[in-house]
């Protein structure tokens, strides 16, 4: 078949939204057809620059002309994007089919489950239930000294952690119970244990060593958690919070992450329904 007679026009108004349907049905065709866009760009730019090495006289030398000689250029970018002209979209997607399939066949990564556990919390119902029934006599313990309801906490901690998936743990694989991503501060005379994390500078992220605290046990995880708040005068506002927004952007206002999504992460997770089913589960 000839790729020129298949070829959508490159000024197709429904394009974009073609692609944004595509990329939903079929991620994988979609990718192809980014890939050639790209290629197309590409390959519109080289033969504009040996226009514009060309003489610039004759019949078609005027406005209108170039106007038309530049939808030519378009179309004729797209139809040898469509070829495979240059290979430039088949390494492209052959790149970019990377990441799709890490994305869709193989399990998130721990550090990765913990950062996206905000965007992606609807994935994990069941290991959801695990967590929540493991940890709330602690949380409703730490709810009775805060005023904090348990799965306020409770969906605070998937968040840290994934949903347990990637809770921190020292360098041999022991666990440190900590759900909440507690640093060690100079005062802290407890258990120490090193990790890589991501901090936002100026809503910049970049990954850091920090040195965050160990604890025996779950049940002293969400005591010194309760003990953090009802102590520092940051989180005044935290305690005794009743609303989700409300803990979630009080605890973001006080500087408890630097995550700048951090209060819409967790306030999703507190509204959502894998916590929903962990509760009722």
């Amino acid at each position: 078949m000839n790729p020129a007679a298949t070829q959508p026009l490159a000024l197709d108004v429904n394009a974009l939204a073609q692609s944004k349907r595509l990329a939903k049905e079929d991620p994988r065709a979609a990718l192809k057809g980014a890939a050639q866009q790209v290629e197309a760009v590409f390959l519109q730019m080289v033969l504009k620059a040996m226009r514009d090495a060309s003489p610039k006289d004759g019949l078609f030398d005027s406005e209108q002309g170039h106007m038309y000689q530049s939808l030519l250029d378009q179309q004729l970018a797209q139809v040898l994007s469509a070829r495979g002209s240059t290979g430039l979209a088949a390494m492209i997607e052959k790149q970019l089919s990377r990441g799709l399939v890490a994305e869709q066949n193989v399990p998130l990564s721990p550090a990765a489950a913990g950062e996206r556990a905000g965007e992606r919390e609807n994935s994990v119902p069941a290991p959801a239930r695990d967590f929540v029934n493991r940890l709330w006599s602690h949380a409703h313990e730490a709810s009775q000294a805060t005023g904090i309801p348990a799965h306020f906490m409770i969906a605070q901690a998937a968040l840290e952690t994934g949903w347990g998936r990637a809770e921190l743990r020292f360098s041999d694989g022991t666990p440190t119970y900590n759900l909440f991503g507690i640093k060690a501060g100079r005062g802290w005379r407890g258990a120490v244990a090193e990790a890589t994390t991501t901090e936002y500078l100026n809503g910049a992220a970049q990954k850091t060593v920090e040195r965050f605290r160990a604890y025996s046990s779950y049940a002293e995880a969400f005591r010194d958690y309760a003990s953090l708040l009802a102590s520092n005068p940051r989180y005044a506002g935290v305690l005794n919070q009743q609303d989700p927004a409300g803990f979630a952007r009080g605890l973001q206002q006080a500087g408890y992450a630097t995550d700048p999504m951090y209060a819409e992460k967790l306030e999703r997770i507190i509204g959502g329904q894998t916590l929903r089913a962990g509760l009722t589960g």
